[in-house]
């Protein structure tokens, strides 16, 4: 397979800037200005376009549903072609496996996926078959629509089954796990706190697992991949490595080790530039069989289905922070804060429960604004979470105040779910 011709200077072509005004989904896109639909019809045309990226901006622009004058971008491959997806698929992808085809019509049709069909478009999609162009449509149509629960536990099937070896059998330990998963892209304006949530559900009595990975964007300045390396702390390579118990931060789970597959869509989202299922999915995953997962959304619609998935995958139990800052782990303590308990009981019935930040027990932590940290730094983070570890405290009050709180609303959660699993 050759080598997907992406970069980060990908987002300055006039496709990269078409994503940006028909990416965002059903009710936030914009249409495309005459001179970048021009341009965007230039580029469509040229030989030495990204695929990628030429892939993930039909498949945003359709599932968007272009304007008239948008859809004149279809004379570039013949009229009508966007009222027709197998022959938009046969004009754009002609080496695209033939079993996939009527997937590909289905899911650009506007029809949701079974997880059958979605299992079987997430091997292509983590293979190393050509055809980027589809493998960029099919992720961002998704995107741009929003991929079912179905969709994405068929997506996830298809993602267990590219790990490395040394992750695909179970390792007991001695204890049960928590796994934090927050987005990969990490945060520009503020600090990272999750390995002290690490030290904290220690403390509590469990194993955790930090899953972490190259930053996909469209951040790029500091993430849980970065402040853990800076920490000093070694990267798992093997589940058989639970059988040791690192301190004080648990185990850090790179993605580049579970899955080259995984890892190999990092350079593919810079071109994409919006988030695709990528984003949700490997918040998800749970090579270690951890227990419980621990992980953020920002947006508050999206709180309840990643509950709803994690209990789906196979957790017992979850807890979702809402509009953590920049949608990390660390809570806001200006903003509605919050975090969604999820559980599943032996008897396989579901629970829920919110723990908002507004409760009086919470009232301690509040603050107006939430303070912004201009350029963050992986070793200025890793020198305050070594400081907070030693001392309790920093020289930075808003720091300390957001670990108090996140051990404080954290520690809600786990009381409630662990009553729950008695």
């Amino acid at each position: 397979m050759t080598t997907p011709r992406v970069d980060q200077e990908t987002a300055h072509t006039a496709l990269g800037q078409g994503i940006l005004h028909v990416g965002i989904g059903r009710h936030g896109s914009r249409s495309l200005p005459p001179e970048l639909l021009e341009a965007c019809r230039r580029e469509l045309l040229s030989d030495d376009t990204d695929p990628i990226q030429k892939g993930a901006f039909l498949g945003a622009l359709l599932a968007k549903g272009p304007t008239p004058e948008e859809k004149t971008l279809e004379t570039v491959y013949g009229r009508g072609a966007f009222s027709h997806p197998t022959f938009l698929i046969n004009k754009t992808c002609p080496d695209l496996p033939g079993h996939l085809l009527p997937i590909a019509a289905k899911l650009l049709r506007g029809h949701s996926l079974k997880a059958s069909e979605a299992h079987q478009l997430g091997e292509f999609l983590f293979s190393d078959h050509p055809c980027e162009v589809f493998r960029g449509m099919a992720a961002s149509y998704l995107r741009v629509r929003h991929e079912t629960n179905e969709e994405l536990k068929g997506l996830h099937d298809a993602a267990v089954e590219t790990y490395s070896p040394g992750f695909q059998r179970l390792s007991c330990v001695d204890r049960p796990l928590v796994q934090l998963s927050e987005p990969f892209d990490g945060v520009e304006h503020s600090y990272l706190i999750t390995p002290l949530l690490a030290h904290f559900f220690a403390q509590r009595g469990y194993g955790t697992v930090s899953m972490v990975g190259r930053s996909p964007g469209p951040k790029n300045t500091l993430n849980a991949h970065d402040l853990y390396l800076h920490l000093g702390c070694s990267l798992l390579q093997s589940s058989h490595e639970l059988h040791t118990t690192p301190e004080p931060f648990g185990w850090v789970l790179d993605q580049k080790a579970l899955s080259p597959a995984l890892d190999r869509w990092v350079e593919r989202r810079w071109a994409m530039q919006k988030r695709p299922f990528l984003s949700t999915l490997e918040k998800l995953l749970n090579p270690c069989h951890a227990r419980i997962l621990v992980t953020s959304v920002f947006h508050i619609t999206y709180q309840m289905k990643m509950a709803e998935l994690a209990l789906k995958m196979g957790y017992d139990a979850a807890i979702v922070l809402k509009r953590g800052l920049e949608g990390s782990l660390a809570p806001s303590t200006n903003r509605a804060s919050g975090v969604l308990c999820a559980v599943r009981t032996a008897r396989g019935h579901l629970f829920f429960q919110h723990f908002d930040a507004d409760l009086p027990a919470f009232a301690q932590y509040r603050t107006e604004p939430d303070e912004l940290v201009r350029y963050p730094q992986a070793a200025d983070n890793a020198r305050l979470i070594r400081r907070f570890l030693s001392d309790g405290e920093t020289n930075q009050p808003d720091f300390d105040n957001r670990v108090q709180f996140a051990r404080a609303l954290f520690g809600r959660g786990l009381d409630w779910i662990e009553g729950q699993l008695k």
